[in-house]
């Protein structure tokens, strides 16, 4: 009985530091929300803040890790003319827009990966 107690902690104990290994190369399976580890960010290709004349920040619940705030930055930057930038540590986005968009535009977004938008101001 001893034998397969100990033979149970070995195998946890090496499971432990395999995801441990895994984490610090960055190839593990899931975070914190259970999305892949490293997702990339959407790049936007028209960069030129001159062509953006509508300035919004959001403020956004549910992000919990960074790969929470890559899922809502890429999903707002998958919106028409939107370039976006999220900010984890205060839970919101500072977007940029080519033309006029609406609280529940963002709002709908946002909703497709169950985050919720708590705060709409026009800067």
């Amino acid at each position: 009985m001893t034998a397969v107690i100990i033979i149970c902690a070995a195998a946890l104990v090496a499971f432990a530091i395999y995801r441990t290994i895994q984490k610090f190369r960055g190839k593990a399976s899931s975070s914190c929300c259970g999305t892949p580890e490293v997702r990339s960010v959407k790049k936007v290709e028209d960069t030129d803040k001159s062509h953006y004349p509508y300035h919004y920040t959001l403020s956004i619940s549910g992000m919990h890790c960074s790969n929470c705030a890559r899922t809502v930055e890429n999903e707002l930057n998958s919106m028409d003319g939107v370039w976006s930038n999220v900010d984890l540590g205060r839970n919101q986005a500072s977007v940029l827009c080519k033309s006029e968009m609406t609280e529940g535009q963002f709002s709908a977004a946002l909703a497709k990966n169950q985050y919720k938008l708590t705060g709409f101001k026009v800067s």
